[in-house]
């Protein structure tokens, strides 16, 4: 969307139904069934360049559910080095959404090979 795009709020909403319309994943599924009641609320901030972060807590206000849905990390690029920065609970994250879990383990470098391990998991849905 261009920026003289993005300041009409109608265009807003045009571009947010086509999103839902395209949407595949269940938590983009989740997102479009909360914004979709509320497409015009979501537009004016947006269109007065509002920053993503404010107009979530503008319209929590009208459903707080809609700035908890939470998309899975990639994994696809990460290097053991990038793993390495992650904290443990995001690590059991990954580990969660793919379905294992990484039983005895106690220290980050053994989350990190268990991550490392299960790649070929990725982007699967179970």
């Amino acid at each position: 969307m261009s920026k003289t795009d993005g300041r009409d709020k109608s265009k807003i909403e045009a571009a947010l139904g086509e999103y839902c319309d395209k949407a595949t994943g269940s938590r983009e599924k989740k997102i479009c069934y909360y914004v979709d009641p509320i497409k015009r609320e979501v537009a004016q901030p947006f269109s007065t360049g509002m920053p993503s972060l404010k107009v979530c807590k503008r319209i929590s206000t009208q459903n707080p559910e809609i700035c908890h849905v939470k998309f899975p990390i990639r994994t696809e690029t990460l290097e053991k080095k990038d793993l390495s920065k992650m904290r443990v609970k995001q690590l059991k994250a990954i580990l969660s959404e793919r379905g294992t879990e990484c039983k005895g383990c106690v220290e980050k470098e053994e989350f990190i090979r268990r991550v490392q391990e299960t790649e070929h998991l990725a982007g699967q849905d179970l």
